[in-house]
């Protein structure tokens, strides 16, 4: 199995708009940050991409990504799903709605926003075409097979609202949490490599700490673990000298092979 990460930066994404910092300006491409997404590939040929951001269509070029089998959400945050209308691209060439997996509340928000893409009555204008999912509301705990993949989603919060981590195999995929209980911990034990999110360095009241996140990625154990929704507050170099063994911030397009 393969994970590419599309996405690896905050909301604002680096370089952030109106901002002059070093890291802005940084000629590294490691510090050039999308919003936060990935696709997931097995052995066996099946794709899941983990959220639509908002530079969806373009994160999926420079990937050389055609297709996906299903999409998983974590959450509806607009940084996590307003690409959402680029899988026009992919719908239209299946001979069915691309099936959409999350929580109930954020697909239930996106069906909404988007009812277009969810709602099988409006159709495109003769000589056009519309964006068409499938909606499929997943509950915590529950393991369900998606494309022919097994997918535990695990809820986690995230400031006053639960999102969803998700177990693929040796993958354990987890963005946007503000803390990690211990019930968790042991859900995600046993994973190889373990996507985690870490945001400033100091407390933030609904995401983990860049101190956080390392506790947790040691409490879990994974034998990799990849810090993903960063900021500019950070060089990706300097970054990666000072973190423990095992623990390294991803970075758009790394692509890592999970056993």
């Amino acid at each position: 199995m393969k994970l590419t990460f599309l996405g690896t930066g905050t909301s604002f994404g680096v370089p952030q708009v109106g901002c002059g910092c070093a890291v802005c300006r940084s000629p590294d491409p490691r510090d050039k940050r999308n919003r936060v997404g990935a696709i997931v590939e097995t052995d066996s040929g099946a794709r899941l991409l983990i959220d639509t951001p908002p530079e969806l269509r373009l994160q999926l070029i420079a990937g050389g990504f055609d297709r996906v089998d299903a999409v998983l959400f974590t959450h509806d945050h607009a940084d996590h799903t307003h690409g959402l209308d680029d899988i026009r691209a992919i719908s239209m060439r299946r001979d069915a709605p691309l099936e959409m997996y999350g929580p109930a509340d954020s697909l239930e928000r996106l069906a909404r926003r988007f009812p277009y893409i969810f709602d099988d009555s409006i159709r495109a204008l003769p000589g056009t075409s519309k964006p068409e999912g499938h909606a499929i509301a997943l509950r915590d705990r529950e393991p369900v097979q998606i494309a022919g993949v097994d997918v535990i989603p695990i809820a986690v919060p995230h400031g006053p609202v639960d999102v969803f981590a998700y177990r693929v195999g040796g993958l354990a995929y987890v963005t946007d949490a503000k803390s990690i209980s211990d019930d968790v911990v042991d859900a995600l034990k046993g994973s190889s490599v373990l996507v985690l999110n870490a945001l400033f360095r100091t407390f933030h009241p609904t995401h983990l700490s860049i101190p956080d996140a390392i506790a947790v990625a040691q409490a879990i154990g994974a034998e990799r673990t990849y810090l993903t929704h960063l900021t500019h507050d950070n060089f990706h170099a300097d970054l990666e000298a000072e973190l423990p063994r095992g623990i390294m911030p991803a970075f758009d397009g790394l692509t890592v092979r999970i056993d």
